[in-house]
């Protein structure tokens, strides 16, 4: 609105005194304005309205000289070229954001509230502005053998991470259909690591990842961490990190190490698991300290499940917490069949 405002103060000032003639050269300042919000058309409409208000006698202004008046008409010829030139390019710019965010969807589609016998309920968030996927993945699949959920990092973030996730993610899908227990299911991604790696010069890939499995009854849940901080019990009004037999990244591969081993979690009715990446559990204070991510949680506790990540972003906002990396958060609330 700048443009309008500007061209009514001034039109309106003149008309009023005589002494506001020498805001005239605002004018001039009009169809340059109108180039950054406005098309081509509205640009000329208010660029001839610039030229009638210097033409007006009861403006004072009617008095511009030749050359004044030239470099006026030549300053909303050039600005309504230039907006037809920047409305091409917005135009052209707006294709390619919605076909980026297209395949960016695809690669992360949104959950659904159920997986089986398991509620779901996510927050993510990428570190590099205008994407929505940095180097953060995460799904939950059903299979054969129980409703298996991922949570994982790769090296990087941003768009350049995007290709080990699409990587990673199709062999989770795969695996979690095929493999009879995590272990197996963690070498597969693992491999693939190793062969993107294999076609790369110089390359180091390697990821973190957490995955879990719940037991057809709700009763348990087992976990591997490849990594990959450790998720937190929420039960009733407490929470407390899982202790896990912590491994190696994916991709590492270091010699006279044991890969990761699962653990198996006994679960009470109505309790939840939440799974965080590095950017929730390594945000920073205004004291430099690390986000009590449980200590949190468990003073968040009477949260609904669905509401839960993005509470857990509010407090981090609240507590003036900086995440510096890709932010993803993941409630995961197993039932039992009757229910």
């Amino acid at each position: 609105m700048l443009p309008v405002l500007l061209l009514a103060a001034v039109g309106s000032a003149t008309l009023i005194t005589p002494h506001a003639r020498d805001l005239g050269f605002l004018l001039g300042a009009i169809p340059p304005l109108a180039v950054l919000s406005y098309g081509p058309l509205t640009t000329g409409l208010l660029g001839v309205g610039v030229i009638v208000v210097l033409n007006v006698p009861a403006a004072h202004l009617d008095r511009p000289g030749n050359t004044d008046l030239l470099t006026i008409v030549f300053v909303v010829a050039l600005s309504i070229f230039v907006s037809y030139v920047r409305s091409h390019r917005d135009a052209q710019l707006n294709t390619e954001r919605a076909i980026g965010e297209a395949v960016q969807r695809a690669v992360l589609p949104p959950l659904p509230d159920r997986v089986g016998g398991v509620r779901c309920a996510t927050y993510y968030r990428a570190a590099q502005d205008g994407t929505l996927v940095g180097g953060d993945f995460f799904d939950v699949r059903a299979g054969p053998y129980g409703v298996r959920a991922v949570i994982g990092d790769v090296q990087g973030h941003g768009l350049r991470a995007v290709a080990t996730v699409v990587s990673l993610l199709g062999a989770f899908r795969e695996t979690a259909l095929d493999q009879p227990d995590l272990e197996s299911v963690a070498a597969r991604l693992d491999r693939r690591l190793a062969v993107d790696c294999a076609d790369a010069r110089h390359a180091e890939l390697f990821a973190t990842a957490l995955l879990v499995e719940f037991a057809a009854d709700a009763a348990a849940v087992r976990v591997l961490a490849c990594g990959h901080p450790a998720p937190v019990l929420l039960r009733a009004r407490q929470a407390r990190e899982v202790t896990v037999a912590p491994g190696p990244p994916l991709g590492i591969g270091l010699v006279g190490v044991e890969p990761p081993k699962e653990v198996t979690v006994a679960l009470e009715p109505g309790d939840r698991l939440f799974l965080a990446s590095d950017g929730v559990w390594e945000a920073r204070g205004p004291d430099d300290a690390f986000y009590p991510l449980p200590e949190r949680l468990a003073a968040l506790a009477a949260t609904p499940s669905a509401e839960l990540p993005a509470a857990v972003w509010a407090d981090l906002g609240r507590r003036r917490y900086q995440v510096r990396d890709d932010a993803t958060m993941l409630v995961l609330t197993p039932e039992p069949p009757d229910t």
